[in-house]
């Protein structure tokens, strides 16, 4: 059973332009509440977790004045700081200690699902790991995911390194759910031609090291608040 949550929230959300001058992306506001505060609750609510770990680094005392230790949302709260910007797969490893020999959820903070939809993830957890997937949407804004015939991940391509989408891809919608063996793989990543550690490659060394991880297909609401645009559409819905 899952009971522990790490969320990723420390980067600057530099395509949300203006709104992220001295506002971190997750705590930007979606129906009058952060993005950050719909993840937690939903967790909380549907999913039954009431541990959280929160990576801060681009003006995370936001975060931690907003939330503090969790009391007032019903859970707990612990933080670690990525002091250097460089990249999501080192970044998990702040958590390493507090997740123990537990398995876990883990989540960007810019990531919105129908919160309903985090019981069913949590609940299909199997194996040493969960990878959620959205179909229909564009592979060029993200990963393809590539799964066998027993909906097994065999490979995972980042964005911009292919010119044609992957014939039976799947879009990575950033959610999974992992057994501790993942640090592992953090452990030996290297940088990626773009200069940072991609918590995509773990995922890869450990699925192509004998690791079954499942993919699992969103069905309901899921969004990537990337930009200004995707924003002003949440928060005109009624």
């Amino acid at each position: 059973m899952i009971r522990k949550a790490l969320i990723l929230a420390a980067g600057k959300g530099t395509r949300m332009g203006e709104l992220t001058q001295v506002t971190p992306k997750p705590m930007l506001l979606v129906q009058g509440k952060p993005i950050l505060e719909h993840i937690i609750s939903g967790l909380r609510d549907e999913a039954g977790i009431q541990e959280f770990f929160i990576v801060i680094g681009y003006q995370g005392y936001f975060i931690q004045n907003y939330f503090g230790h969790g009391s007032r949302f019903g859970v707990s709260i612990t933080y670690g700081t990525q002091t250097v910007q460089d990249g999501t797969g080192k970044a998990p490893e702040l958590a390493q200690s507090w997740i123990g020999k537990d398995p876990f959820l883990f989540t960007y903070g810019d990531i919105l699902i129908s919160a309903p939809e985090y019981k069913t993830f949590v609940d299909a957890f199997c194996g040493e790991g969960l990878i959620a997937l959205k179909e229909g949407q564009d592979l060029k804004n993200g990963g393809a995911v590539l799964l066998d015939d027993q909906d097994r991940m065999i490979d995972l391509i980042e964005k911009g390194q292919f010119q044609t989408p992957p014939p039976n891809a799947f879009y990575n919608a950033g959610i999974y759910a992992l057994t501790p063996r993942i640090f592992d793989y953090t452990a030996v990543l290297q940088k990626s031609p773009r200069g940072e550690y991609e918590f995509t490659d773990a995922l890869k060394g450990l699925a192509q090291g004998g690791g079954k991880i499942t993919g699992h297909k969103i069905k309901s609401d899921w969004v990537d608040v990337r930009d200004p645009g995707i924003l002003s559409q949440l928060n005109t819905i009624q």
